[in-house]
């Protein structure tokens, strides 16, 4: 893939002839990654640093600099964690429902008054070397204790005192939330970025929207978000409703964590994939898009980004993993706080050890080895019929399949009928294991037969390749439930 062309320089004074450059070999940039509630947001404001690797040129990145507005969450602080290898960031979406229309506050069920506190707690974690990015996801009703602290709206000082972690933000702002992250993990954080609302909106309508592939129905009458299972593309406003949603299942906040992983790899991909990152117009409205809502730190200027962006060229989903920081209590009752999520002391801290230390997260996998599916291959049953006039297809395909899990018969037999397309037949109470055996088979069609029963059928094609590996989602993967961006993606 090319590298674009420069911003034009200009024509008011001539040029000095230049020697020519010699011409790179041609590199696929990509953004770094991915999270919860704003999972979104985290990416979209991180990209503006890979965006920066694709030539677009100081320039551009000096102007939109100026749309950044600065805080200062490190001012005065003391007694701070030593520093690790990599860089932290703590990204923190906030509410800002206030710079919503009221129209769409209506249309996406943002009513009520705006909260003044953090949606979303992130830590992104760059690798030193800049081949990965780890994010840990801090819920928010995460069990805290307050540093002690002057109030930024009364001016009282206060004592330490238990809180939810969001309620940091709302007492101390950027500064309080910092020190309360960085006294309870003990990572020290190197910058800051929060992101609100409109940010998030406006950045998935400015790349054309967010594809998203659910196996089961998401409901949830709160945020109005109505999905049947399938694949969407998510314009900003129903994206909105997707990673707000915490009502689809009983899994509440957790859960919703888990939709936002799975949308942030979805818009990574988005923007590896799809040119908008070698557009230097559609990089201007992302960035404007997405910086026109954003707080950063001082330290975290242009030539920072720049920096970063060109080292982490060879960035992709596959570079991510996510986590969501271990809980060993759930509805861990504090008196006059409420019911708080209190953390597994143990697995937490070698968590954040492994941040200090600059090490992956996640269990070594082959890059692409397996697509993540509803249900596991071992307990999908599968009758395989040759549907073409090839010899053996049918015998090839019902071992390629067992190979890689499938419960195939081992008997496969010659289709009524000839297909030109791969086919998997299942009956309707089937439908999640379809979808997993649908995957294993790239190009196939699922073909609902009503009576069918738990056998599924595979009724091979002539344009039957390959079986991909597929594996359940295993929310114990490893010691802290980490996936890698190309493994929760759409297949």
């Amino acid at each position: 893939m090319p590298t674009p062309p420069r911003s034009p320089r200009s024509t008011a004074a001539p040029r000095r002839p230049q020697p020519p450059t010699p011409r790179r070999a041609p590199r696929r940039p990509a953004p770094p990654a991915r999270k919860p509630r704003w999972a979104l947001r985290a990416v979209t404001t991180l990209s503006v640093v890979v965006l920066a690797s694709a030539g677009i040129g100081h320039a551009v990145m000096t102007s939109l600099d100026a749309d950044i507005a600065r805080v200062d969450p490190f001012k005065d602080m003391k007694n701070r964690p030593q520093a690790g290898h990599g860089m932290n960031i703590l990204l923190v979406g906030t509410d800002g429902r206030e710079k919503i229309s009221e129209e769409e506050r209506h249309k996406y069920r943002l009513g009520g008054a705006p909260c003044h506190c953090t949606d979303t707690i992130m830590i992104v974690h760059i690798s030193e070397d800049r081949e990965r990015a780890s994010v840990v996801s801090l819920p928010r009703d995460s069990y805290a204790v307050m540093p002690a602290h002057v109030d930024r709206v009364s001016g009282k000082r206060h004592h330490g005192h238990p809180v939810k972690l969001n309620a940091a933000y709302a007492e101390g702002g950027p500064q309080l939330t910092v020190r309360t992250v960085e006294n309870m993990t003990k990572v020290k954080i190197d910058h800051y970025l929060e992101v609100d609302f409109t940010s998030f909106m406006k950045t998935v309508d400015v790349v054309g929207g967010v594809p998203i592939c659910t196996a089961d129905p998401l409901k949830d009458s709160y945020t109005g978000l109505n999905l049947p299972a399938g694949r969407h593309t998510l314009a900003g406003g129903q994206a909105l409703q997707f990673v707000r949603a915490r009502h689809v299942d009983g899994a509440s906040d957790l859960g919703r964590m888990k939709r936002q992983q799975r949308f942030m790899a979805a818009l990574v991909e988005r923007l590896t994939s799809s040119g908008v990152l070698l557009n230097p117009m559609k990089f201007r409205d992302v960035t404007r898009a997405v910086l026109g809502s954003v707080r950063a730190d001082k330290g975290f200027g242009t030539d920072e980004m720049l920096d970063l962006g060109r080292a982490m060229r060879n960035f992709s989903p596959s570079s991510s993993e996510f986590t969501t920081v271990p809980i060993g209590r759930m509805a861990y009752a504090v008196k006059g706080v409420g019911s708080t999520l209190k953390w597994d002391a143990e697995k937490s801290e070698r968590l954040f050890h492994a941040l200090r230390q600059d090490q992956p997260l996640s269990v070594h996998r082959p890059r692409g080895a397996a697509r993540v599916v509803p249900v596991a291959p071992q307990q999908i049953r599968v009758q395989v019929e040759n549907g073409t006039r090839t010899p053996g297809l049918g015998r090839r395909v019902d071992a390629a399949l067992a190979s890689t899990g499938f419960r195939t018969t081992r008997a496969p037999v010659n289709a009524a009928r000839d297909v030109k397309r791969t086919v998997v037949a299942y009956d309707p109470r089937w439908d999640r294991s379809a979808k997993s055996l649908a995957t294993a088979l790239p190009g196939s069609e699922l073909r609902v037969v009503n009576g069918l029963g738990e056998t599924l059928k595979v009724i091979a094609g002539p344009d039957f390749e390959r079986v991909r590996k597929v594996r359940a989602e295993d929310p114990g993967q490893g010691e802290f439930g980490v996936v890698r961006g190309d493994e929760v993606a759409c297949p």
